[in-house]
C-alpha cells in the first residue's frame, strides 16, 4: 500500500466542490476509476476560468495525475471511466470537428454546461469556450510538476503576469516531452523564448533542442 504522507504545511489551495456531489452523487458510483475521474474533472473544471468551463478528451490522457491513478492500463480505464460517467449524466460530452481534426470536449452537468452542450447542438459556438478550456499556470503545474508551495506560486504569479498564456502551456508541454518536471527547467525555456524568440519551424525547433542539450539546459538534461 502506498501512503499519504500527510497535508504540507503552509498555504494550501482549496477546492470549491458542490454538496450534491457528496449527497448524491458519489453513493451512486460503484466504480472506482469513474470516482477518481469524477472527482479529478470537477477539480479541473475549477481551476478554469471563465463562465464556459470543459475539458478535451485529449487534456485528461494527458494528464499525468489523472492517469498515474488509474493503474497500468490507463488508457482503457480513462475510456471505460468516461463512458460511464456520461453514461451517468455526471459529464456531458460533445465532438466538435476543426481543420478536418475531431476532438471530444466535455462538460459537468451543471445548467451553464447544458445550455453550451444544447448551443453546440444548435450549430452555435459560445465566444467564452476556446479560452475557457486553457488551464492556468497553477493547474499546469500541479499537473505536471506537483504540489505548489507559497514561493513558487508567488514565481507563478509572476510568469503569468509576463509571458503569454500560449507560451506558459507550451514550455510546460516542451518540458514534459523531455521528461523535465521542473519549474526550474520550464522558467528557463520562457526566459530563452524572451530572449531569443520563438523557433516555428521544425528544424529550428530541433537546433534548439540540441543548443539545450549542450548550453543553457545541460545540467537538467541526461544525454
Amino acid at each position: 500500500m502506498k501512503i499519504f504522507s500527510g497535508f504540507p504545511s503552509g498555504q494550501v489551495h482549496s477546492v470549491s466542490i458542490p454538496e450534491p456531489v457528496f449527497t448524491e452523487l458519489i453513493p451512486l458510483i460503484d466504480d472506482l476509476a469513474e470516482l477518481k475521474l469524477t472527482l479529478h474533472v470537477l477539480w479541473r473544471l475549477g481551476q478554469q476560468r471563465g463562465k464556459v468551463r470543459y475539458l478535451r478528451r485529449a487534456d485528461l490522457a494527458a494528464d499525468h495525475v489523472l492517469t498515474s491513478s488509474l493503474g497500468v492500463v490507463p488508457a482503457g480505464v480513462l475510456n471505460g471511466a468516461l463512458e460511464r460517467a456520461v453514461e451517468r449524466g455526471t459529464l456531458l460530452r460533445v465532438e466538435t470537428t476543426t481543420g478536418g481534426t475531431t476532438e471530444e470536449l466535455y462538460f459537468a452537468s451543471t445548467p451553464k454546461g447544458r445550455a453550451v452542450v444544447e448551443a453546440i447542438a444548435r450549430g452555435e459556438w459560445p465566444d467564452e469556450l476556446e479560452s475557457a478550456g486553457r488551464p492556468n499556470v497553477f493547474t499546469l503545474y500541479e499537473q505536471n510538476i506537483g504540489l505548489l508551495t507559497p514561493l513558487i506560486a508567488d514565481e507563478l504569479r509572476e510568469a503569468e503576469q509576463t509571458y503569454p498564456a500560449e507560451w506558459i502551456e507550451d514550455a510546460f508541454r516542451e518540458a514534459v516531452s523531455l521528461n523535465k518536471h521542473s519549474w526550474k527547467y520550464i522558467r528557463a525555456i520562457l526566459e530563452r523564448w524572451r530572449t531569443k524568440g520563438r523557433g516555428e519551424s521544425r528544424r529550428t525547433r530541433e537546433t534548439e533542442r540540441r543548443r539545450d542539450i549542450e548550453g543553457k539546459y545541460g545540467e537538467y538534461i541526461k544525454h
